[in-house]
């Protein structure tokens, strides 16, 4: 900021610092002290110059638009930046700007967005992005980068690690007070409401790639300096200047810009200078920080005029009432000061003091802008909240940095003067993807991508924000086994389209895969003909983890598995392969649902094929598949939904499919077993339950108690073993999609439905059969290996990506237990694009369809395509997989197979 009176700038050492006489008295918590005046206080009207005139000093970080981590350039944009304006700071990451002096809160925004669009364009052109926050989640590894130079280099050899760890910003605000004695004075009395400032501002919850647990950490950080906080008592300019001088004395600190008081006598300009907040993204805060500080000196100002006491705290409630600040910002509690030490919600807080300062915003024009930037500011939470938020979607620390981007950039709009307009959207070729082919994007993605280019990477931004906040709304969650929260159920914007031919045949395999299966599960739990026969070897069988002894209690006739989930793959030529069959209690149906919803919420915008399959009209299809599973002494089948209650990891799929269906969602607390048949229990009445859809795992049901607080599973087996009550899907249904057992299901369909298959099967190796083992140890690292046990991605070993040590212990793990252990040739996977922040980017995807078998077999007109991490081929949600809407074209002249 440049003095236009005295032509001081930011830059500059000076001191202007004119006497003031009087002591001022010790402080203590809601005590009055007498405050001696200055030998000439200033009038508020009386130097128009004075008290009215602001200005700020914005610290950046610089990050790489790639990888979204902190790094040390800061020089190449300096270099390009004009030195007026914008100067270096201790870290080589960290761009400082100061801005004019203003008289008005609209010039202060003007100024802070125009320096702001200059940064921004200028990083632009580097690959680089400028963020306003705190601090940043990532940084490049290795030792910060320290800015070279001789007092920089010298504080970094005194504090060492104090200095190498202050990867922090932070936004300072000037308020014109030329009398040093004065401004002295100020400082004393502004220190109470010092932490409501501060938590308006936090934005720094995470630090080295975690969560702090604070709304500013960087507040923690800054106050490890030692002279950062709360200076004690001072009682004049002459005061003040005594204490820099001792403290320069003791070789503490070197010069008088080292005191990092939370508000201070400027060093080099004659201003009062607010320190203690973070620095913010969103240009409003800083622009409300700026008013809402200026009236408070303003009102001190005043106060001391007219010689009222100050009301002081004790220091070690000062401190407390900051760390409280600090933890919560503004979505917890802050100490009511000067009032009391007792806490206050934060918006209480914030409301008291603007309407306390409400006739100082009133004399400089600022109430109405105030009261609305308050409002807003309340609403829409800290920083560090929008901050969480977006981690909450995916669990991506990028997507945290890409929010403080956009939000840094504000009102950055169009092209950069003199650089070459990059694409909308950038996108890439590889050979073996499904829609960015060698040849070109593929014809069926046209009208969708000419929609998704025309949005481009900003608003694209824009839509999943929008997109987590309907799925925040809808409680559109999951949880992961270890983690005491949940996650959005991560969504992808680009969907995925599977053209009708490819789906024709697809349906008619899976139906044909589906029967196949469900005749084995009624088989060995019967006769086992299967294995008298010689299809499937006896120890496939019998070895299988998921064979149940309450499987032969399911009955013997009919349907085992009403819903079958099949993943499958796709190679880059164009063949579709199955992965893995899901049996027991398959999911994705309703987050499949979900996410066609969400693409018509927060993308309109996107041309839908004629032929698209209608999603809602899955749950009715699940519906019928479960009526037509009743007993047949059920005349009008109740069916219920079973679940293990919120705290399942996907419970919001069973809130969406029992409302869809029009059933109950139940656990086990609401049913009770009485004379042999089952009622659910609920508001004092009871009704009879024909079907269960269950899902909840066997072993939690058999254990769980039900409504009379008696354990259920053994009382509801008996009723199904009585064929009053149907379980769907059967218990004992892991022994059909067991990994060993795959490798038979191709025999499993000419043995049962006289048919050659109609899908492809992976390659796939036995361990159990010594020489198929033989081959898989002399090729751990070509193959993938699979515990027969496994699920959600758990222990599969890639074996051309592992290293040497994960290779000995699979082979130590065969050897030790060969049936137990399979192994799969490895298939090129196709990858599809997703949107990354800033481009559209090949991701690895596999497909789970869904099949009802009722009184026909019908395969649900949605499936649920699944999207493994960047660098990795698992596309499992709790290993960090995501998922996309999927677009299965076919039209209305489906019908059931």
């Amino acid at each position: 900021m440049h003095d236009t009176r005295t032509g001081v700038t930011m830059a500059d050492n000076t001191t202007n610092a004119p006497t003031y006489d009087g002591a001022m008295g010790r402080s203590g918590n809601g005590r009055t002290v007498p405050t001696p005046r200055p030998s000439a206080i200033v009038a508020l009207d009386d130097d128009p110059a004075d008290l009215a005139t602001i200005g700020v000093e914005e610290e950046f970080h610089v990050v790489d638009l790639h990888t979204r981590e902190l790094v040390p350039r800061a020089g190449e944009l300096l270099d390009r930046l004009p030195a007026a304006s914008f100067t270096a700071e201790l870290h080589r990451s960290v761009v400082e700007t100061n801005t004019a002096v203003c008289r008005t809160l609209d010039e202060i925004r003007a100024e802070l967005t125009r320096l702001r669009q200059a940064a921004v364009q200028v990083a632009d052109r580097a690959g680089l992005g400028i963020v306003a926050a705190g601090t940043v989640p990532l940084r490049a590894d290795g030792d910060p980068s320290v800015t070279p130079t001789s007092r920089y280099r010298r504080m970094l050899d005194e504090y060492q690690m104090l200095a190498r760890e202050q990867l922090i910003c932070g936004a300072q605000v000037h308020v014109g007070v030329s009398d040093r004695d004065l401004a002295v004075a100020v400082t004393r009395r502004v220190q109470p409401w010092l932490p409501v400032l501060l938590a308006l501002s936090t934005s720094s919850p995470y630090w080295m790639g975690q969560d702090s647990g604070y709304a500013s950490v960087r507040s923690l950080v800054w106050q490890r300096w030692p002279t950062a906080g709360d200076p004690g008592e001072v009682s004049s300019a002459a005061d003040h200047e005594a204490l820099v001088a001792e403290l320069i004395s003791s070789e503490t600190i070197t010069d008088p810009a080292m005191i990092y008081f939370d508000v201070r006598p400027s060093a080099h300009v004659p201003t009062v200078e607010l320190r203690i907040t973070d620095a913010n993204a969103d240009v409003e805060t800083i622009v409300l920080l700026t008013g809402l500080f200026r009236a408070l000196v303003r009102r001190e100002v005043a106060a001391l005029r007219a010689g009222v006491e100050r009301t002081a705290v004790r220091p070690p409630v000062l401190r407390a009432a900051v760390w409280r600040a600090a933890r919560s910002g503004l979505e917890g509690d802050l100490l009511d000061l000067p009032r009391s030490a007792r806490p206050v919600p934060a918006g209480e807080a914030v409301r008291r003091l603007v309407t306390d300062l409400r006739s100082q915003l009133e004399a400089t024009g600022d109430w109405e802008q105030v009261s609305e930037l308050t409002r807003y500011a309340l609403e829409h939470g800290s920083s560090a909240a929008r901050q969480r938020r977006a981690y909450e979607r995916r669990g991506r620390l990028a997507d945290v940095v890409d929010l403080l981007l956009d939000e840094t950039r504000g009102r950055v709009r169009g092209p950069l003067p003199g650089a070459p307009t990059p694409p909308a959207l950038p996108t890439y070729a590889d050979a073996g993807d499904e829609v960015f082919g060698l040849a070109g994007p593929q014809p069926a993605y046209a009208p969708m991508l000419a929609a998704l280019r025309q949005l481009g990477a900003g608003a694209l931004r824009q839509r999943e924000h929008d997109r987590d906040e309907e799925q925040r709304a809808r409680g559109v969650t999951f949880s992961v086994a270890g983690e005491a929260s949940t996650r959005l159920f991560p969504v992808d914007l680009v969907p995925r389209v599977v053209p009708a031919a490819d789906w024709r045949a697809l349906r008619t395999g899976l139906v044909q895969r589906a029967r196949a299966l469900d005749a084995f599960l009624r088989d060995v739990y019967a006769d086992r003909a299967v294995v008298a026969d010689g299809v499937v070897p006896a120890w496939v069988v019998e070895s299988s983890p998921g064979l149940r002894p309450t499987g032969a209690l399911m009955g013997r006739r009919g349907t085992r598995a009403q819903v079958s989930g099949t993943d499958l793959v796709r190679d880059p030529d164009g063949g579709w392969y199955v992965l893995e069959d899901n049996l027991r209690v398959p999911s994705g149906i309703g987050y499949a649902v979900q996410n066609r919803r969400l693409t018509q919420a927060v993308l309109p915008e996107l041309p839908v094929p004629e032929d698209l399959l209608p999603a809602d009209e899955t749950p009715a299809m699940l519906y019928r598949a479960l009526v037509a599973a009743a007993p047949a002494a059920a005349d009008d089948p109740a069916v219920v939904v079973l679940s293990s209650g919120p705290g399942d990891p996907a419970w919001f799929e069973h809130r969406l499919l029992a409302d869809e269906m029009g059933v109950p969602l139940t656990e086990t607390s609401d049913l009770l077993v009485e004379e042999g048949r089952v009622r659910l229990v609920r508001a004092g009445c009871r009704s009879e339950v024909d079907v269960i859809y269950l899902r909840m795992d066997e072993e939690a049901l058999l254990h769980a108690p039900g409504a009379d607080g008696v354990p259920l599973g053994w009382p509801l087996l008996a009723a199904v073993h009585a064929g009053r009550l149907t379980l769907a899907n059967a218990l004992g249904n892991g022994v059909g999609d067991d990994k060993a057992l795959y490798a038979y299901v191709p025999r499993l369909i000419e043995y049962y439905l006289g048919e050659k298959p109609l899908l492809g099967d992976v390659p796939t190796y036995l361990c159990g059969l010594p020489e198929q083992r033989a081959e898989v140890l002399g090729r751990l690292d070509e193959l993938v290996l699979k515990p027969v046990d496994g699920y959600g991605g758990d222990r599969v070993v890639i074996g051309p990506r592992a290293e040497a040590e994960e290779l000995d212990a699979v082979r130590e793990q065969i050897l030790a237990a060969p049936h137990r252990w399979i192994a799969q040739e490895m298939i090129a996977l196709t990858t599809h694009p997703v949107f990354d922040g800033t481009a559209l980017a090949p991701r690895h995807v596999d497909l789970r369809a869904f099949v009802f078998l009722g009184d026909i077999a019908e395969v649900a007109p949605v499936a649920l395509t699944r999207v493994a991490p960047a660098g990795s081929m698992i596309v499992n949600s709790s290993r960090g997989g995501g998922s996309k809407d999927t677009w299965l074209l076919g039209g209305a002249d489906e019908q059931p197979v």
